[in-house]
């Protein structure tokens, strides 16, 4: 039925990440029929209900279809899985909270900063055979980084942070390798890492970033590589305090040859300071994107790392795209050098707003999670029923399932559209379609 491809795993976790990469990889075509859960059960030697559950997270996700007798197979279209298509369409008059999108009003005028490249491009044009990195942007990255105490190393230019961890990646790791994740976390990252062929291992996270013990676990199973959101986590807001980072530094030190990447895209929108873990690891990335403080079309994004990471991924590069223009380049400077975002405003309209809505819930009973950046996660027991009842409430909302492998379910509220009027009758609006959750537990 799979030909040459065997459906591997445990855990429902497991099981799913299996078919993931079976679909990324194109072992697993589009319509392939996949075993009937009992008979997979048996060769696995498992429960049906584990497989069961990881069909359901499977469908979930987009990656599988059922068909009542006719069983499950792989969804036509599954180049990857599916996550950004989990989403509800806002309807006239419904407050569209689901999306992920930064306040418009707090980006950036780009004509100004715009005008100033194509000035610069005028006096000397970009050429074939010219660095692809402009000396300025780089020396004020660089500088940057270097106040936040990232560790000293080359830097390159991508397009934008999902541009860059695939680069690292794939300068590093192969089809099968093991990457370990966060869960609850980015869902085109979770996306990405099955599309490469990778298996994606959950690791828990809660306000103060990823669990040590997890990050310990998943390391000593065999997991090549660890991505890590230092601040602004999407979906939970968690940011990684001074105590968390040393633990996990720790726990890196133990695994010398573990890829590192951390993602910093909540850099000049967040109030708290960066504790960067790179440096322990032999081989480690450090990426910091433009789109939340000066707008996701700008598709800029600053790689550091090791010498022998960054050079790969230039080297890549040069084989593709060349360079990310320095037209962009240039305009992203004058926007760095101009003041043209006041960081420490923007993080505070962000932080009002944040957390006046997880302290309305937590006085109706719900727990919310919301450290920092501009989401808010809620435990709920029932996801569908949760994200049906608030859209009927005129609020749309991100179904957790877009973000979630192992951990339970939840929604996504990202706090960019909220006024302070709005709170009150959101958290209202939560506490009705939500009720009384538990903390997040990875037990």
């Amino acid at each position: 039925m799979l030909g040459e491809y065997r459906i591997s795993g445990r855990r429902a976790s497991e099981i799913a990440a299996s078919v993931e990469r079976g679909v990324g990889s194109g072992d697993l075509a589009p319509g392939q029929v996949l075993p009937p859960m009992r008979e997979l059960a048996a060769t696995l030697e498992v429960n049906p209900n584990t497989v069961a559950a990881a069909y359901r997270t499977l469908r979930e996700r987009g990656v599988i279809e059922t068909a009542g007798r006719r069983g499950s197979r792989v969804r036509s279209r599954p180049a990857s899985t599916a996550r950004g298509s989990l989403r509800i369409e806002a309807p006239p008059g419904v407050t569209d909270l689901g999306e992920g999108n930064p306040d418009t009003a707090l980006l950036p005028d780009l004509g100004a900063a715009f005008a100033a490249a194509v000035t610069a491009h005028a006096r000397r044009p970009g050429l074939y055979g010219e660095a692809p990195v402009v000396a300025e942007f780089a020396a004020f990255a660089r500088g940057a980084m270097d106040a936040d105490g990232v560790p000293a190393g080359p830097l390159a230019v991508t397009s934008g942070a999902l541009d860059a961890i695939e680069r690292v990646l794939s300068a590093h790791l192969r089809a099968g390798d093991t990457v370990a994740v966060e869960d609850p976390g980015w869902g085109s990252l979770l996306d990405l890492v099955p599309a490469l062929g990778m298996r994606a291992v959950p690791v828990g996270v809660d306000d103060e970033g990823p669990l040590p013990a997890d990050v310990e676990r998943v390391l000593r199973a065999g997991a090549r590589a660890l991505i890590v959101t230092d601040r602004a986590q999407n979906p939970m807001g968690a940011a990684l305090t001074a105590q968390r980072a040393r633990e996990l530094r720790a726990v890196l030190a133990r695994h010398r040859g573990v890829l590192l990447i951390e993602d910093d895209h909540g850099h000049a929108i967040v109030e708290q300071p960066l504790h960067p873990l790179a440096g322990v690891t032999d081989h480690w990335a450090f990426v910091r994107s433009t789109a939340k403080a000066y707008g996701p079309d700008l598709r800029v994004a600053v790689l550091t790392g090791d010498t022998v990471t960054v050079d790969r991924v230039v080297g890549r590069l040069g084989l593709g795209p060349g360079w990310v223009s320095r037209l962009l380049q240039r305009a992203v400077l004058h926007l760095w050098t101009s003041g043209a975002v006041d960081p420490a405003a923007v993080a505070r309209s962000y932080a009002e707003r944040r957390g006046a809505l997880v302290e309305a819930l937590e006085a109706r009973g719900v727990v919310a999670h919301g450290r920092s950046g501009m989401n808010v996660w809620v435990p709920v027991s029932d996801e569908t029923g949760a994200v049906t009842r608030l859209l009927r409430a005129g609020w749309a909302v991100a179904p957790g399932a877009r973000f979630r492998m192992a951990a339970p379910q939840g929604v996504r509220l990202t706090v960019s559209a909220l006024t302070a009027a709005d709170i009150e009758p959101l958290a209202d609006a939560v506490a009705e379609a939500a009720g009384p959750a538990r903390p997040i537990s990875y037990g």
